[in-house]
C-alpha cells in the first residue's frame, strides 16, 4: 500500500460514520459523535436514524463541525415500506436538518421484474427533497445476484436522479464486494452525470477500503475522488483509521 498515512487522512475524508442499530438511543449517538477526534480529522458524514438527526445537528452545530453532513436511511433495512411512508420520512428527516437521505431500492420488487417501482420510490424521493439534500440510493448489491442486475438498478438509480448509488444496508448476508463496486463504477463512470459511489457494509479496516478507493480512483481519476464523489458507510473502520494516523 501506498504511503499509509495518506490513505488514512483520505478514506477518513471519505467516511459516513455510521450507527444504525435497532437498540440506538440518545446516549449511544452521543457517544458515536464523542468517538471522532478533531485533531486527527473528521469524516464527511454522520449516519444515524431519522429520529436523532436533530440532536447529531444540534451537536455538531455547538462543537462547531458544520463541514460533516447528517445523514439518515429511509424504507430501511428491507426495502418495503410504503411509498407514502417513506416520503413523509423523507420530508420530515429534512425538516430536522438531514443533508443526505439514503434510500433503500425496493430491490425485492426489482428482482421481480418490476422496475417501476423503484422508479418511483427514487423520483418521488428526488422531488421531496427539491435540492435540499443529496439522495443517496442503496441497491442492495449483495441480493441482486449477479453483476448484470447490478448494473441495470444502478442504471435505474441513475436515471431516476439519485446523487450516489450505494452497494448495501449492511444488514443482508453479502454487503460490498469489489465485484459489485466494478459493477456499479462501470455504470458510473460512462455517465455524462457524476453521481458518486459509496461502498457500506463489511469494511472495518483501512485495508478494506483500500481496494474501493483504487477502484473509485480509476473512474473518477485521482483528483475526482472527494466526498462529492465516493463514501464509505462503516463503523469501526473510524478508529482503524485514527489507529494509523497515530
Amino acid at each position: 500500500m501506498i504511503e499509509q498515512r495518506e490513505v488514512a487522512r483520505q478514506v477518513l475524508s471519505l467516511m459516513d460514520l455510521t450507527s444504525l442499530n435497532h437498540d440506538d438511543d440518545a446516549n449511544s449517538i452521543s457517544q458515536l459523535i464523542g468517538s471522532i477526534d478533531a485533531s486527527l480529522g473528521l469524516p464527511a458524514a454522520i449516519c444515524v436514524f431519522p429520529e436523532f438527526v436533530q440532536q447529531v445537528k444540534t451537536t455538531l452545530s455547538a462543537l462547531g463541525w458544520t463541514s460533516i453532513k447528517v445523514a439518515t436511511v429511509t424504507n430501511f433495512p428491507k426495502g418495503i415500506e410504503p411509498l407514502d411512508k417513506v416520503l413523509r420520512e423523507t420530508q420530515q428527516a429534512i425538516e430536522a436538518g438531514a443533508d443526505e437521505i439514503d434510500l433503500v431500492m425496493p430491490y425485492q420488487q426489482f428482482l421481480l421484474e418490476d422496475a417501476d417501482t423503484p422508479w418511483q420510490y427514487i423520483k418521488s424521493s428526488k422531488q421531496v427533497i427539491a435540492g435540499r439534500a443529496k439522495l443517496k440510493v442503496i441497491i442492495e448489491s449483495g441480493e441482486l445476484n449477479n453483476s448484470t442486475l447490478i448494473a441495470e438498478a444502478t442504471r435505474l438509480a441513475l436515471i431516476a436522479g439519485a446523487d450516489f448509488v450505494k452497494t448495501s444496508t449492511g444488514k443482508v448476508t453479502i454487503n460490498a464486494t469489489e465485484d459489485a463496486a466494478k459493477s456499479i463504477l462501470s455504470v458510473l463512470g460512462k455517465s455524462t452525470k457524476r453521481v458518486g459511489f459509496k461502498a457500506s457494509g463489511g469494511i472495518k479496516t483501512l485495508e478494506d477500503a483500500y481496494p474501493y478507493l483504487i477502484l473509485a480512483q480509476e473512474t473518477f481519476g485521482v483528483e475526482g475522488v472527494t466526498a462529492d464523489t465516493v463514501r464509505f458507510g462503516a463503523s469501526s473502520l473510524l478508529q482503524d483509521v485514527y489507529a494509523k494516523l497515530r
